[in-house]
């Protein structure tokens, strides 16, 4: 699917060029610099164009800026339509191109509005029952940081976080995946560990791996190995679970799945050697397999990867092609809860135009018939 969507957006920015190469002749600069030289004004045309990407490029990245150009062309090509309308109306066209400055000022705003729920976390709370014996417990689950110095959350951001979550007074912290990068560097990785070790709770810190926790990158690139993350995760208290389980006491246990990608076990081969009177916490990073979960008897399964659709209309892509079972937010099916967070941080994209950077905070109490 990522193969798609990459192909997509690289034949998408080539479109999105060709459009704006077109757009931009018609501004008022580029016709006065011009003059009557058709050659002159696509040039100065064609300049405007690359010099944006250009900026947007080395001041993030080449996938942000196809993302930033094909923002401008959606927007772009509605200004246009609304501007023919109303030219139509008044049968009277404008002096200037009115159409085209809007199309720059709304994506302007747009795309920092994106950047801004990027990089502004939010918490964001359920309240959930169980008739289950149990005592009340409150999770603060943190997923999708992708920890590294060119990402929207570095290692001395996340740390200044820390004061935040402890605020919250958890019983757990589970950390669903994708904790690191396959771009994060040695550094960031052993800080991002370290500051996961002042965390206060009453029964414990937990991880499960994501896709890009065990990484697509070798050891030699990444400058460390998966190995050292786990030893380093463990070092600063942290609970690595890799298809299995821990009872938190309380009437609670913990499972944490393998990625999708690393082969897990079935939900049913691991959940099934777990006491059935307890409330079963399912840690998997990718959202699928709900049913089987559903039937293997977890009462609360948390996730993340989908970063809550990222970007608009993208959302719920992942459900459309059958790869994930949801992409955001508190859905029930059967007897079991499932919660789907956006993340605390980006991939490689710097924008969120669908979804907010979060913390989730999700508060378990027994009804008064347990």
């Amino acid at each position: 699917m990522w193969t798609a969507i990459f192909l997509g957006l690289a034949l998408a920015g080539i479109a999105s060029a060709l459009y704006l190469f077109n757009r931009f002749a018609k501004f008022g600069y580029v016709k006065r610099l011009a003059g009557e030289s058709r050659i002159k004004r696509l040039l100065l045309a064609d300049g405007s164009v690359i010099a944006l990407g250009l900026v947007i490029w080395f001041t993030l990245n080449a996938m942000n800026a196809v993302v930033c150009l094909i923002h401008l062309v959606i927007f772009w090509l509605l200004c246009d339509g609304i501007g023919a309308l109303v030219n139509k109306i008044r049968k009277k066209r404008p002096k200037h191109y009115i159409a085209g400055c809007f199309a720059l000022v709304i994506t302007t705003a747009y795309m920092c509005f994106g950047w801004y729920s990027a990089h502004n976390i939010v918490i964001t709370d359920y309240s959930l029952t169980t008739d289950k014996d149990t005592e009340p417990l409150r999770i603060v689950q943190i997923s999708d940081s992708h920890l590294g110095s060119g990402s929207a959350l570095s290692a001395q951001k996340f740390e200044k976080c820390i004061d935040e979550i402890n605020a919250l007074c958890p019983d757990i912290v589970v950390i669903t995946g994708d904790y690191v990068d396959d771009s994060t560097e040695r550094s960031q990785m052993l800080m991002g560990c370290k500051a996961l070790s002042k965390l206060e709770t009453t029964a414990g810190v937990y991880f499960v791996w994501g896709n890009h926790d065990s990484g697509y990158s070798s050891a030699e690139e990444r400058g460390w190995t998966a190995g050292e993350l786990k030893e380093n995760l463990e070092d600063n208290g942290v609970t690595v679970l890799e298809d299995d389980w821990v009872s938190t006491g309380k009437g609670y246990t913990v499972v944490g799945r393998k990625d999708r990608s690393q082969g897990a076990e079935s939900a049913e081969s691991i959940i099934g050697s777990v006491d059935a009177d307890e409330y079963i916490i399912v840690l998997d990073h990718q959202p699928h397999d709900y049913d089987e979960l559903a039937a293997a008897g977890a009462d609360l399964v948390l996730s993340g990867h989908t970063h809550g659709g990222q970007l608009i209309p993208v959302l719920r892509a992942g459900e459309l092609f059958g790869v994930n079972d949801a992409t955001y937010g508190l859905e029930r099916r059967r007897n079991t809860d499932f919660i789907v967070s956006s993340g605390i941080g980006c991939w490689s994209l710097r924008f969120k135009t669908g979804c907010v950077s979060e913390i989730v905070v999700i508060d378990v109490d027994p009804t008064e018939n347990s």
